[in-house]
């Protein structure tokens, strides 16, 4: 008789997170026979599942709304043999073999592992932020920049980020307004020069985001109250896009202590790989990755992590 409990799940690998670097790692392992089982997390798609064009995965004449390009991989992954399970993981043991992750509804063991979970955009929480998230309000210029050609745009912050942000949105928008709380950019002093030699940058210093203010039909954002922070005074800027650039958050809390994490909680790897610190556990995606953070890096990722645990199950 076994021990093991009636609810409890084995695979040759479980692939933690259903974004397109767990769906993409999915369809290559299913594809190399390893039968794989994949845990969507509470976000099946990730971040793609809040944005609404995406013109810059291959493969697309036109944009293709995110929640659609999520389906797609999903039926993909699905229609070449991957098991795909809607569950949450609370805890994982990677202290000995099989690996074990324990989820809201199964139990899963495991003789190699994937971690896919992602980063979360920081937000501020504001009300109207939330109402025009993905109708002008961005969390990734990289992604949305296109859409505000020779418009005027704000950047939130003062961090890195946000400078590397403002920098980029220089490509597209006409006007680039960077509204910070304090008096100075806490970024690289290079970072720091290029703003400050460019001409299609203006900072607003001591202010915050108050409120996004916007149409409702077609739904669009218009403009901006911000607000001082010495004073309290309130003023009203008119923008057509606001991007939020106060960082990203790994969604890494399950594996502290479990594996090696970052300062920024990102999950270490070896140079050049996915492979983390526990050999036969990977991690792809935006768990690893704080320079990049696409999609299509995301499954670039996850290929390679599934190339990877295919090669380290036939050893």
């Amino acid at each position: 008789m076994s021990s093991v409990p009636a609810h409890t799940k084995h695979t040759k690998l479980l692939i933690i997170g259903g974004g397109p670097a767990g769906y993409t790692a999915a369809i290559y392992a299913a594809r190399a026979a390893m039968k794989p089982l994949l845990v969507t997390g509470l976000q099946p798609g990730g971040q793609l599942m809040t944005t609404t064009e995406v013109e810059n995965f291959p493969g697309f004449a036109h944009a293709v709304q995110g929640p659609e390009l999520m389906q797609a991989m999903y039926d993909q992954a699905k229609n070449v043999g991957t098991e795909i399970i809607t569950d949450h993981i609370n805890r994982v043991d990677f202290s000995k073999k099989p690996f074990t992750a324990v989820g809201d509804e199964h139990t899963y063991t495991a003789d190699a592992v994937i971690i896919c979970t992602g980063a979360q955009a920081k937000w501020l929480g504001l009300e109207s932020e939330i109402k025009f998230r993905g109708y002008g309000v961005s969390g990734c210029a990289t992604c949305d920049g296109f859409f505000f050609k020779n418009k005027v745009v704000a950047v939130i912050g003062g961090g890195n980020s946000a400078m590397e942000e403002a920098l980029y949105l220089t490509h597209h928008a006409r006007e680039v307004i960077v509204v910070h709380r304090r008096d100075q950019f806490r970024g690289e002093k290079i970072l720091q020069e290029r703003i400050a030699k460019n001409p299609k940058i203006r900072v607003i210093w001591h202010h915050e985001l108050a409120e996004v203010t916007g149409q409702e039909n077609p739904k669009a954002v218009q403009g901006m109250v911000l607000k001082n922070t010495q004073t309290g005074a309130t003023q009203n800027v008119a923008v057509d896009g606001i991007f939020v650039a106060i960082g990203h958050s790994p969604a890494t809390e399950l594996f502290k202590g479990v594996l090696d994490l970052d300062n920024d909680g990102y999950i270490k790897t070896a140079p050049g790989s996915v492979k983390t610190n526990v050999p036969g556990v990977f991690a792809a995606g935006d768990v690893i990755d704080k320079v990049y953070r696409q999609a299509v890096t995301a499954a670039g990722l996850g290929c390679m992590a599934a190339l990877d645990v295919e090669r380290y199950l036939s050893a």
